[in-house]
């Protein structure tokens, strides 16, 4: 087994002996908590972190006041500390601060072994709170790049899309085809994955609540479906007719023009003149070119709603510059 030390556990590992570090050299009692908290609040994205943190400090203020008011009420007793946890618990969920119980319940052992509650033990407590999330934080401003890794989800969808259309060239050309399909699942498990990577990113985005490689991928899932779709429709025509070799030539070019631009424009033009030129010709003499005519029809009419999703779609940089020279389109 491969053994593999991620940047996560790196910052985890650093963070929370800094925190300890710190405490320990502001001579505050129970110091190694402070290490404890920074644990909890190192997450995979900054907004996790910030959530988590914020959970943590409200959690374990709120912890602070009830156990000090009970305990100083009532009795410095084992009992009292499950009365609190009896009040503290129910009230940190309905504040939606149930990240928070846990290390709050170091906070409320604390105030119980002190016995006392003194102005140095709310300020001792308040300084390990701070020093945990605040390095935990710090820690999480460093987000590694996610970058080229949707830049290499974007490139193999792209790859396959441009796959599964030239399977349907081929069969518009010759109704023959050996394609063993592995690309139609190989590419919805790439769409999921890569959507997921790119909710990562925006995660690690404070004031960022949308991501263009989100919506890229979104859009590139509703193209996908449209392709499951007609590949059924496609192969079922088993009857040549001149409709088809145009419609391959279209989709032809269309394959040779996958990037992640925004050109669709100009391919529903051409569409749309492909179906001018279609309307002029002779009506079909046999039920077979009827029913093959029909269904490339139909193809055509999803192919256009296939361009108008993509048309709506702001595009993103070709990191292979292949908008330099292909004014010709793109899907």
């Amino acid at each position: 087994m491969k053994f593999r030390i991620g940047y996560r556990t790196v910052k985890t590992a650093l963070g929370a002996s800094i925190a300890i570090m710190i405490a320990q050299m502001a001579g505050l009692d129970n110091y190694v908590s402070a290490g404890i908290l920074t644990i909890l609040c190192v997450k995979v994205t900054k907004k996790d972190s910030l959530r988590a943190s914020w959970d943590r400090i409200f959690a374990c203020i709120l912890a602070l006041i009830i156990a000090s008011l009970l305990f100083e009420l009532l009795a410095y007793h084992p009992l009292i500390i499950g009365l609190v946890l009896l009040l503290f618990i129910p009230t940190a969920v309905m504040l939606k601060a149930s990240d928070g119980i846990v290390t709050s319940a170091v906070i409320i052992i604390h105030i119980y072994a002190a016995e006392q509650v003194t102005a140095e033990l709310i300020v001792n407590e308040l300084g390990i709170i701070l020093i945990g999330v605040g390095v935990a934080l710090l820690a999480n401003l460093y987000m590694p790049s996610l970058d080229i890794k949707l830049k290499e989800y974007q490139v193999e969808i792209e790859q396959n899309f441009k796959r599964m259309f030239d399977e349907i060239v081929i069969y518009l050309r010759t109704n023959e085809s050996n394609w063993d399909g592995r690309e139609i699942t190989e590419t919805y498990t790439l769409i999921e994955e890569a959507k997921a990577l790119a909710f990562r990113e925006v995660e690690n985005h404070v004031l960022r609540n949308e991501s263009l490689y989100y919506s890229y991928f979104k859009m590139r899932e509703k193209q996908f479906e449209i392709i499951e779709h007609v590949l059924p429709i496609v192969t079922s025509i088993d009857q040549y007719v001149e409709q088809a070799e145009t419609i391959a030539d279209f989709i032809e070019e269309l394959s040779e023009n996958i990037h992640p631009g925004n050109t669709a424009s100009i391919f529903i033009n051409k569409l749309h003149d492909m179906r001018a030129e279609f309307a002029k010709m002779e009506l079909p003499k046999t039920r077979e070119e009827f029913e093959a005519r029909a269904d490339l029809l139909y193809f055509t009419k999803e192919m256009e709603e296939y361009l108008i999703i993509k048309s709506k779609f702001a595009g993103l940089k070709d990191s292979r510059k292949m908008n330099q020279t292909k004014a010709a389109g793109e899907q």
